[in-house]
């Protein structure tokens, strides 16, 4: 009796850990406070003063890890979600078929960010690339703790690996959401990180002409290769 009692208990507590783990950033996002977010320093060495959380999910985008999101690693400045997530509003429309898949973004408080060496100040975010099966058919990139959350999966300079190949026509729509929502919303786009080699790709694909001249892109190789997501730096008003 006292065996079933303690297996009963055990049960419940991963039951409650699943139901925090799952709903826990949604409900953290309902207490948030209204108070505009306050950007300081720069995204290499900064701050942020009530910044907001992503939601986990929507009809058309969720986050890498719904752990991650718990715990604060995807905060942004209150302009930037506003972006963000307007950006996905237009690809529902756009692109009825597709989710998309955010990375990290940043603490509460902002901060220092292991492993990035950015992403203190609300203002970066990471975007995983829309992929397709070798099949052609859409699909998202796996993000789990084997694949250290999809940051450690690769791609070759076609953009393809052994399962999935980088859907360069969705990726190349969704920055021009993100162009047109963060114009809205009086943002600007500083710049995107995406690996040099794969640029050329994104800008021949369709929506990838005249990219490069809406919005600044890395010209020079990053500290580590940045093929299975994007990343993209912000700037506000103060």
């Amino acid at each position: 009796m006292r065996k079933h009692r303690v297996i009963l208990i055990l049960v419940a507590l991963v039951g409650l850990f699943a139901a925090i783990v799952y709903w826990g950033n949604t409900l953290l996002i309902a207490f948030e406070s209204n108070a505009p977010s306050t950007s300081k320093g720069t995204t290499a060495d900064g701050s942020i003063e009530n910044a907001k959380r992503l939601p986990s999910t929507g009809p058309n985008f969720t986050t890498y890890s719904r752990f991650g999101s718990l715990i604060g690693r995807t905060c942004v400045h209150d302009k930037v979600r506003s972006t963000v997530l307007g950006a996905y509003a237009r690809l529902s429309n756009e692109l009825p078929n597709r989710e998309f898949v955010y990375a990290e973004t940043g603490w509460p408080h902002g901060g220092g960010f292991w492993p990035h060496k950015t992403h203190e100040n609300g203002l970066s975010i990471d975007f995983m690339v829309p992929v397709v099966t070798l099949a052609g058919d859409p699909t998202v990139l796996p993000t789990n703790l084997f694949n250290k959350y999809g940051y450690s999966v690769e791609f070759d300079k076609a953009g393809k690996n052994s399962k999935y190949s980088i859907d360069f026509e969705a990726m190349a729509a969704h920055l021009r959401a993100i162009r047109a929502s963060a114009a809205e919303q009086g943002v600007g786009v500083k710049v995107v990180i995406f690996d040099t080699e794969l640029q050329r790709r994104l800008f021949e694909a369709k929506g990838g002409q005249g990219l490069a001249a809406l919005m600044k892109f890395s010209t020079k190789p990053a500290w580590v290769r940045h093929d299975e997501h994007y990343h993209i730096d912000f700037t506000v008003s103060a």
